[in-house]
């Protein structure tokens, strides 16, 4: 039977909030308006916007008031990004009207924006595997780090985004001590995300987590991929973990032997 794919995010979003134990991981999302836009950069600042179907990081923008520390004298602007271009607006309905522009017609998600740490000043999350085991069960496999292209606002590794392990990226903010329970909790979100995925998508056999980690060092769920690359954990240091996620995609069928 073949594997289980979802595409709409919208979709993936509102399965994942009818599970408590998942709401408090999950930033305040909703269908892109510009009412919405107004009430959520008045409750978050930062917003990200993206289409509800999408893959690679395509068409994902974002908006933040912004003020010029240079010149304090200056109004508040609004600043949309998108790509590697910043333009700045003086009203946030000008920054709709933009938004709109390059939306079209698509459905598009606004999401509270998650002030993520960084590696060299530049942004990163994570990429949780998360895959039926032989015995029918939900694991966690593998988490890779993926660190965001210069002055882009993505991670994807299909945006010019790098792949780092993840002691690397999270061991200058974290004791050892305080890196196992991240990692142990991280670990339970990944099965618990897939095991809610699963009761609506019964063919469901493999899952992608992006998770962002605040600078409370706090775990969010950014989106849930269904059709996630397996590539990028060849390149862990540690060869038995690949060795594991291609067993397990040969068991359920996405990999022949």
């Amino acid at each position: 039977m073949a594997i289980q794919r979802i595409q709409s995010k919208w979709e993936k979003t509102l399965l994942l909030n009818q599970r408590g134990s998942l709401r408090p991981y999950l930033p305040d999302t909703r269908k892109y308006t510009y009412n919405h836009l107004q009430d959520m950069v008045e409750l978050y600042g930062l917003v990200f916007m993206k289409p509800d179907r999408g893959t690679y990081g395509n068409g994902v923008m974002s908006v933040e008031p912004w003020k010029d520390e240079l010149d304090p004298d200056n109004p508040l602007r609004y600043k949309l990004r998108f790509g590697i271009e910043s333009i700045y607006f003086t009203t946030l309905e000008e920054a709709h009207q933009s938004i709109q522009s390059r939306i079209g017609q698509q459905t598009y998600l606004i999401q509270k924006g998650i002030h993520m740490l960084t590696y060299r000043r530049r942004k990163f999350d994570l990429r949780a595997l998360v895959q039926r085991t032989p015995s029918k069960k939900w694991e966690t496999t593998g988490f890779i780090g993926r660190v965001a292209a210069e002055q882009k606002i993505i991670t994807n590794y299909h945006g010019g985004g790098m792949i780092k392990p993840i002691e690397e990226l999270l061991g200058p903010y974290l004791e050892p001590y305080q890196f196992s329970l991240l990692y142990k909790e991280m670990k339970t979100i990944g099965v618990r995300t897939a095991a809610q995925m699963a009761r609506k998508f019964p063919n469901l056999k493999e899952i992608g987590l992006d998770l962002a980690i605040d600078e409370q060092l706090r775990p969010w769920i950014l989106e849930v991929n269904t059709l996630p690359a397996l590539f990028p954990f060849k390149y862990l240091k540690d060869k038995e973990i690949y060795k594991k996620i291609r067993r397990y995609a040969v068991a359920y069928g996405r990999y022949k032997k």
